[in-house]
C-alpha cells in the first residue's frame, strides 16, 4: 500500500473546544491532512470538527474506543460513518469488531482495533488479570481484529514487528506515543520516535502533545514529516 509520507502523520486535537482545534487547523494549514478527535475534544463540543474537516478533504481518526453491547457498538460506528470520520477506534474483542464491521457497512470507514493500550508494559497487563503476556496479547488481538474483518490495529511501534509477523501486510498499523527525539515521554511506556515507528513498519503515527506544546506548531509538525520521510527513503 502506498502512502504519502505527509499523510503518515495523525495529528491529535487533544484540545478543550472545538474554538481551540479549529485555530491548531488554521495553524497547521496545508501542511497536515489528518488529524485525530479523542475524548477530551469529542466530548468539548468538538464532533462537528469531524464533518467540517471532511468537508475540507482531511481525513479525520475519530478515536472514542467503542466497547458495549454489539447493537450499540453497531449503532455507533453507523453514526461515525455518517460523521464522515475515515479511523474508529474500537476495543479489540471480536463481537465489538465484528459489530462496529457491520456498522459501517459499505462506507468508507476503517475499523481499527485497540490492542494494548501504549501507556500500559507488561506488569499492568498482569495487574488487568490477564494470564498471557503483552506480546501474546498483542498477537491474539491482532489475529481477532483480522477474523472480525476489520482495518487495523492500534498498537505500539515496539509490537509493529510482532504484528506484521503475524498477519504481513494484512492490516494497517497505526500507533500512537511517539516521541520526537528530546521530548518527554509522559505517560507513554513504550513511546518512540517517528523515524524508529516508520522503520518498524507502522503506517501511520499518532502525535499530540509534541506538536501542541510547541512554540511553533507548523515548525514542529514540518519538522516530524520531514523525518518520516527521511525514515522511508
Amino acid at each position: 500500500m502506498s502512502i504519502n509520507a505527509a499523510d503518515r502523520l495523525i495529528v491529535a486535537l487533544d484540545l478543550s473546544s472545538a474554538d481551540e482545534g479549529r485555530a491548531l487547523i488554521r495553524q497547521l494549514g496545508g501542511v497536515v491532512s489528518f488529524y485525530k478527535i479523542g475524548y477530551q475534544l469529542a466530548y468539548s463540543g468538538g464532533l462537528p470538527l469531524v464533518r467540517e474537516l471532511a468537508d475540507a478533504g482531511k481525513k479525520v481518526f475519530l478515536d472514542l474506543k467503542l466497547h458495549d453491547i454489539p447493537h450499540t457498538v453497531e449503532m455507533g460506528t453507523r453514526a461515525a460513518a455518517r460523521l464522515g470520520a475515515t479511523f474508529l477506534t474500537v476495543h479489540g474483542y471480536v463481537p465489538t469488531l465484528a459489530a462496529a464491521v457491520e456498522g459501517r457497512a459499505s462506507s468508507a470507514l476503517k475499523i481499527l482495533g485497540v490492542t494494548v493500550l501504549t501507556s500500559w508494559d507488561e506488569a499492568d497487563v498482569a495487574e488487568a488479570g490477564y494470564r498471557d503476556t503483552l506480546d501474546g496479547l498483542v498477537r491474539k488481538r491482532t489475529l481477532d481484529v483480522r477474523r472480525a474483518g476489520a482495518d487495523g490495529v492500534v498498537v505500539s511501534a515496539r509490537e509493529a514487528g510482532l504484528v506484521r509477523a503475524t498477519v504481513g501486510s494484512d492490516l494497517l498499523v497505526v500507533t500512537p506515543g511517539i516521541r520526537p527525539q528530546g521530548s518527554a515521554p509522559g505517560d507513554q511506556k513504550r513511546a518512540v520516535t517517528p523515524s524508529q515507528a516508520i522503520k518498524l513498519g507502522v503506517d501511520y503515527i499518532v502525535v499530540g502533545r509534541p506538536i501542541i506544546a510547541a512554540a511553533q506548531h507548523l515548525a514542529a509538525a514540518e519538522a516530524i514529516q520531514a523525518e518520516i520521510a527521511a525514515a522511508l527513503a
